[in-house]
C-alpha cells in the first residue's frame, strides 16, 4: 500500500506561500506559509501540525489494536500529540492519551500505551524523543 500527498511552494522561504493536498482529498490546496509555521493565529497549516495529526491518529489506532490483543476494548480513546519544533528540528513528540477501557488495570493499560508509543508506524518513522502521559477515565 502506498499513500501520497503533494506540496507546492511559490516565492521565498519567508514571503512565499505554499499549498498541500492529500490523496484522499481531505486536504485540498490547504495553505501553509512561514507565518503559519512560525507565528500564531494565521490561517493555514504547517508540517509540524500535520506530523502531530499523523502521530496522534497512528498511535491511537495502534493502542486500540494492542488493547484488543490483550483482550480489552476501549470505549473511547482521545489523544493529543504535541510536536516540539526548535532550532530547525523536531525535538519531541509528546502523546497525551485519555482512554476508557472497561476491566483493565493500570499496569496493563500503561504497558499497552508504551507498546503503542514504541510500535506505531509513525513513532518508528520519527527520529526524535517520543514521550507520553496516560489517564484511564470512566
Amino acid at each position: 500500500m502506498k499513500r501520497f500527498a503533494t506540496a507546492n511552494w511559490q516565492g521565498t522561504g519567508k514571503e512565499g506561500t505554499g499549498k498541500t493536498s492529500t490523496q484522499s482529498g481531505v486536504l485540498k490546496d490547504t495553505a501553509y506559509s512561514f507565518k503559519t509555521r512560525f507565528e500564531e493565529g494565521n490561517p493555514g497549516t504547517n508540517p509540524e501540525e500535520l506530523v502531530a495529526a499523523a502521530h496522534a491518529g497512528c498511535f491511537t489506532m495502534k493502542l486500540s489494536f494492542v488493547l484488543n490483543e490483550a483482550g480489552f476494548t476501549a470505549t473511547n480513546i482521545d489523544t493529543k500529540c504535541t510536536v516540539t519544533f526548535e532550532n530547525g528540528a523536531v525535538t519531541e513528540s509528546h502523546l497525551d492519551v485519555q482512554a476508557a477501557v472497561p476491566g483493565i488495570d493500570r499496569e496493563k493499560f500503561d504497558a499497552a500505551v508504551k507498546d503503542a508509543e514504541a510500535n506505531c508506524p509513525i513513532s518508528k518513522l520519527l527520529n526524535t524523543k517520543i514521550t507520553s502521559t496516560a489517564a484511564l477515565i470512566g
